[in-house]
């Protein structure tokens, strides 16, 4: 099933739809996320290796939570190719590099259009509780901030509220 994400009430949008499919099988999450409208004024990241890079998430970026056992983790996959992983104890508490396999990440693009696709490795204490963000940012300058709902007044993908998605 394909979801909607939905801007923050403070993004600028500049007329772009975001969508992001999502399924779980045994311990890998399979997204793929569509943006659709005038990607032409996206500031992309440039090609890199696919390696372990922080800091992410401060340029486009598309993003997924999801609820363990005992906190969280967060996934940063980079249209670059670049990616992060952390794993968290609590709301934004915590935060460590989780050990995992590099994701496959896939980008395509055609007019009006960009799509990323992933495969990233779950902890085995993941639960069905995720959240599913991105952060899109334009040659202006702006950010939005998108995610399957907002539940406080600025943009905050690790709130408790943000994981609404159940993915068995």
């Amino acid at each position: 099933m394909r979801l909607p994400l939905i801007p923050h009430p403070i993004s600028p949008h500049a007329g772009l739809t975001l969508e992001v499919e999502a399924r779980r099988a045994g311990r890998v999450l399979s997204l793929e996320y569509v943006l659709a409208g005038p990607v032409e004024r996206v500031l992309w990241p440039q090609a890199a290796a696919r390696v372990q890079t922080d800091g992410l998430w401060q340029a486009t970026c598309f993003e997924a939570f999801v609820r363990t056992a005992d906190g969280y983790v967060e996934y940063n996959l980079s249209p670059s190719g670049a990616w992060a992983a952390y794993r968290f104890d609590g709301y934004r508490a915590g935060m460590r590099g989780l050990e995992m396999p590099a994701p496959f990440i896939v980008t395509r693009t055609a007019p009006g259009q960009f799509v990323l696709t992933a495969d990233v490795t779950l902890p085995e204490d993941a639960v069905a509780a995720t959240g599913l963000a991105a952060v899109i940012e334009g040659f202006d300058g702006s950010i939005a901030y998108w995610a399957l709902g907002h539940p406080s007044d600025k943009p905050d993908f690790h709130h408790p509220d943000s994981f609404a998605l159940d993915l068995p």
